[in-house]
């Protein structure tokens, strides 16, 4: 869906000003998709079922602590957010932080599983979060983000010819929606998310999409090859003149142009800390 088109579907809901645009937190447009994904990455990792404790950042109204609670009854839930004032789950404690610059308010080594779901787009400091992230998770634990994958074919073409990613347009200064796209204010691909998690200590990167965009299958089939053409000659050069591709994200730049990226709507990444 087109940002503008979501943003007139925002207003109709809101009923008018911005208290109504505030009421859903960051997961506002974290749909049941991104949630089945961001579950699936867990489930991979742990085939024996988790257990221990459970953190959501950017928890919102608690859609995605409620699946969890179904899918993984083992797990102890906690709620961080910057406003405790949009949960719904009865009985949901919220944590409030500033995650631009606030540590979070909890123990080092203290969660097993931790999930950071359509948020880092909306705030300015999102290697803070990472390092908190890192901090508090125990060794071995794991942990997902999700975010708009702005690497997508019909993210490119519009960049391309605006300027400007899906999900991302221009946004007024000092913006204070921050919930809604209005509020996207960091597009992070791929690769420098992936390069940002194990920069500070993360291990294990894998990457996956919540689904694929159907409009993009016609232009996949005409470009893909080009793409991957000219890609191959630019990183050739990267390689060998700049020496900016090593062994250590090699494998990190070559999936920039896979399937997943070129076709996938959003962006689930999951990373272990080292035991």
């Amino acid at each position: 869906m087109r940002p503008r088109r979501l943003l007139r579907k925002l207003k109709g809901k809101g009923g008018g000003g911005g208290q109504g645009k505030h009421r859903a937190g960051f997961q506002e447009f974290s749909t049941s998709a991104i949630h089945d994904a961001v579950i699936g990455a867990v489930a991979d990792a742990l085939p024996n079922g988790a257990t221990g404790r459970y953190l959501d950042i950017g928890s919102g109204k608690g859609e995605l602590l409620t699946s969890f609670a179904q899918r993984f009854p083992g797990l102890k839930p906690f709620a961080c957010d910057c406003t405790d004032q949009l949960m719904k789950r009865s009985g949901q404690k919220v944590e409030v932080a500033d995650l631009n610059r606030q540590p979070l308010p909890f123990d080092s080594d203290m969660f097993d599983v931790i999930t950071c779901s359509e948020t880092v787009e909306h705030l300015e400091n999102y290697w803070h979060l990472l390092r908190e992230v890192f901090r508090v998770l125990r060794p071995a634990g794991i942990a997902v983000f999700s975010t708009p994958n702005i690497l997508n074919l019909r993210s490119r073409f519009r960049y391309f010819s605006t300027g400007f990613y899906n999900l991302f347009g221009p946004v007024v200064p000092d913006e204070k929606d921050v919930f809604s796209p209005r509020g996207h204010i960091t597009p992070v691909s791929w690769f420098y998310l992936a390069n940002a998690l194990v920069s500070v200590g993360f291990e294990d990167v894998t990457m996956r999409v919540d689904k694929y965009q159907r409009r993009s299958f016609v232009p996949f089939v005409l470009l893909s090859a080009p793409i991957r053409l000219t890609n191959r000659m630019a990183l050739r050069r990267e390689e060998k003149k700049y020496l900016t591709i090593t062994d250590k994200n090699k494998q990190t730049v070559r999936a920039i142009n896979s399937t997943d990226l070129l076709l996938g709507r959003t962006l689930i990444v999951r990373v272990r800390k080292p035991a």
